[in-house]
């Protein structure tokens, strides 16, 4: 079999990827590794705020205008939907939260996304009474159903293989590369933290974060918003919520700890005060970068493999956005941003 491209991973970033391929009419395969976890676990918070600080996210408004129209068109495509738009609150904890959040809202890439009116708390299973800003223009993307439905559509045209890809069986050519039965002009490695036993591209500097979340269950919740407070609060519907996220640097595995649920548990009992049970538990390892940029490149010897990694906690924005970039630079020779180009380290 000859392709155009072979795509190693079929997370967030190489389904972006994959979109790119198809909208250009290049022909290709993927291999789902299966080595990291991070899509399936992803809350799908898109977002431009960074809420902490009430600071810009990076190129918020590039990625938005990518990643939307990318969704809208795998859910007519495939027929499922994805994108779902809810508003997101931040609960305020005091006077100067409110204040500072008025000044943000003077800074210009901020101000078509926080509204300037306080909301007023009237949920009795919720304690605010400084109230919530609400970012406007945020939604959420229905991640595990996104991959679930990719895969099936790249299996039932028989372009998914499901075994383990094998680093030490890719023949490097001149004008190609050959993994197993496969001939390809080039190769993307999408693998997430799978990066790190990739022998190409393990010298780059991908941290891994573990991350878990719960899924609750609470009928008297009652919120049809996103609610950030020191916990995310993400309404699935029939009185489900997301509660995430943990943020864990030394454990490398995808297994739920006890350790997380405690804190997500005791961080959660201070946002709400109804009860709740706690239907399941996930984790998963974001891959992550000391500078917060994804990685995006070209290997420096073998000119036809390529990286796109790094996406953190923000790769429902950031993807779609990262591999029209890494098209454009296989495709046009079109230089990458030097915030991404692995070249930066």
């Amino acid at each position: 079999m000859t392709v155009d491209y072979i795509v190693v991973g079929v997370g967030l970033a190489g389904i972006s990827f994959c979109e790119q391929l198809r909208k250009h009419d290049k022909s290709f395969v993927v291999f789902d590794n299966s080595s990291q976890q991070s899509s399936i676990v992803a809350g799908g918070l898109y977002n431009p705020v960074v809420l902490k600080r009430f600071t810009p996210v990076w190129k918020s408004d590039e990625q938005l205008q990518k990643a939307l129209p990318m969704y809208h068109g795998i859910e007519e495509n495939l027929k499922v939907k994805l994108d779902y738009k809810i508003p997101v609150y931040r609960k305020f904890t005091s006077l100067e939260e409110q204040n500072n959040w008025f000044a943000a809202s003077d800074n210009p890439l901020l101000s078509r996304y926080l509204s300037l009116n306080i909301i007023k708390n009237n949920n009795k299973a919720i304690e605010a009474p400084f109230g919530y800003g609400e970012v406007l223009h945020t939604g959420r993307i229905n991640v595990k159903q996104l991959v679930e439905a990719y895969k099936e559509d790249l299996k039932e045209k028989g372009m998914l293989f499901n075994n383990v890809f094998n680093h030490d069986d890719l023949e490097v050519k001149e004008g190609g590369i050959q993994y197993e039965t496969v001939k390809a002009k080039h190769i993307v490695f999408a693998e997430g933290y799978g990066l790190a036993r990739n022998p190409f591209f393990n010298q780059l500097p991908l941290m891994a974060t573990k991350g878990e979340l719960l899924v609750i269950h609470a009928p008297d919740l009652e919120i049809d918003y996103v609610l950030k407070s020191s916990v995310f609060l993400i309404p699935l519907g029939k009185d489900m919520y997301i509660v995430g996220a943990t943020y864990e640097w030394s454990d490398k595995t995808n297994t739920v700890t006890n350790k997380a649920k405690e804190e997500l548990l005791s961080k959660l009992e201070k946002v709400i005060s109804c009860s709740y049970n706690v239907v399941n538990q996930v984790a998963g390892i974001r891959p992550t970068v000391i500078d917060r940029r994804p990685l995006v490149g070209v290997h420096p010897k073998h000119k036809n493999l390529f990286v796109l990694n790094g996406l953190g906690t923000r790769g429902v924005m950031i993807a779609p956005y990262v591999a029209e970039q890494l098209f454009n630079f296989i495709e046009h020779g079109k230089p990458l941003e030097k915030d991404i180009d692995i070249t930066r380290f």
